[in-house]
């Protein structure tokens, strides 16, 4: 293994990420006061130690670390795109993975954070009649702690200025509106954004949650991160991006295992001993994947079943459990 590879795809624990170099001069950002990673693990333990990651995807993970650029996996589904942030994560100890998951509806508000303000409201109509004059209790001189009512999104977590970098799954992003690729590029390229609610406030300092639950203090409403987040934009190429955008990525095409040995190794990191006397359910999902799209977890479900239901005809059962996911086959 090249000497240069901070992830290796070992699915083992260690403590590669502290050999990350400085990042490119237009990379460097300096955000602070400086927090430390919140503890725990990648957050999805079973996917991050069973991934098999492809040599390319290996290499291109490690071109995003060094270079602090988005990566954007694109594939067809069951390949493990989403896993491939969890298995990031785990084996270079960065934390529980922040997940941001993208419909037609999602605006990158949604991703920076949420400001309640009707909770507010009440929270003032009780403090009125309590006699606290809205100000929980303070002086009538001192602001109320807006800080209660926000909480950061993935992305915004993400973006805080972490030592160490968080990683930011962004699924499935080609079912976003037009306009969010675009809009995450501004955020991208400057490392940072605003919290309306807080710039417009005279006083300095705010505590917010964060998408972990904890709370951390922001200064005149701008958060700007120090170590660029690990960022995992999904994709399943329904749609094409802006030159603009994908120059600013580093992309990797994931793709089916091309051989009944490479899925006997999937079922086998995944189901161990379950796994036994199932050469003949791999043999025919590799033989029907070349009739339609077919997804490996439907693999890993046939087997299972097979292992533990009592079926007289089991390629019977293994055909009801692998559906193809494209309709049905011309010779099906």
């Amino acid at each position: 293994m090249p000497d240069w590879l901070l992830y290796t795809g070992s699915r083992v624990p260690h403590d590669g990420i502290d050999r990350l170099p400085p990042p490119p001069p237009w990379r460097a950002f300096d955000g602070g006061p400086a927090l430390a990673p919140p503890p725990g693990d990648a957050g999805n333990p079973h996917r991050a130690v069973t991934y098999r990651p492809s040599d390319d995807a290996v290499q291109q993970v490690n071109a995003a670390l060094y270079l602090r650029r988005p990566l954007l996996v694109t594939g067809p589904p069951g390949t493990g795109k989403s896993t491939l942030a969890y298995a990031v994560a785990h084996e270079l100890g960065l934390g529980r993975v922040l997940h941001w998951p993208i419909t037609s509806r999602t605006a990158l508000r949604d991703g920076l954070y949420q400001y309640d303000p009707l909770t507010r409201l009440y929270a003032a109509s009780r403090d009125s009649r309590d006699g606290r004059d809205g100000r929980d209790g303070l002086g009538p001189d001192e602001d109320e702690d807006i800080g209660r009512y926000l909480r950061l999104g993935p992305l915004g977590t993400a973006m805080l200025p972490y030592e160490r970098p968080r990683v930011l799954l962004i699924d499935e992003i080609d079912k976003s509106d037009i306009d969010l690729p675009n809009d995450l590029l501004t955020i991208f390229e400057e490392g940072e954004y605003e919290i309306g609610e807080l710039v417009r406030r005279s006083e300095r300092h705010a505590a917010v949650m964060t998408a972990d639950g904890d709370r951390v203090p922001v200064e005149r409403g701008a958060v700007r991160c120090r170590a660029f987040p690990f960022v995992v934009m999904t994709s399943n190429g329904e749609r094409e991006f802006p030159p603009a955008f994908l120059r600013r990525c580093v992309t990797v095409q994931l793709r089916q295992p091309a051989s009944e040995a490479e899925l006997a190794a999937i079922v086998r990191a995944h189901l161990g001993d379950l796994a036994d006397d199932s050469d003949d359910v791999i043999q025919r999902f590799f033989e029907r994947s070349g009739s339609g799209a077919l997804a490996t977890d439907q693999l890993l479900n046939a087997v299972y079943m097979i292992r533990h239901a009592d079926a007289a005809d089991r390629q019977e059962l293994a055909d009801r459990i692998m559906p193809y996911l494209s309709g049905v086959a011309d010779d099906d």
